[in-house]
């Protein structure tokens, strides 16, 4: 009888335990690897743009001290 009463609670609040036990589900671990090859890319991605973003804003300082110079 407590059985039946645990099965059935346990599966009314499941969705809700996972939730708060933070627990990982097979859904939630099947495409990890995809996931983190996802992750890697944009992290590449993120390293060539800061790169050149680094470049560039070396640039305008550059031309911005130039302009100073002139300017005075």
């Amino acid at each position: 009888m407590i059985d039946k009463y645990m099965n059935a609670y346990l599966d009314r609040r499941m969705k809700y335990l996972i939730e708060e036990w933070q627990i990982a589900t097979k859904n939630d671990v099947a495409d990890f690897r995809n996931r983190l090859n996802v992750l890697s890319g944009e992290v590449t991605k993120l390293a060539t743009f800061e790169k050149d973003a680094e470049t560039k804003l070396s640039v305008l300082e550059a031309r911005a001290k130039k302009l100073e110079a002139t300017k005075k």
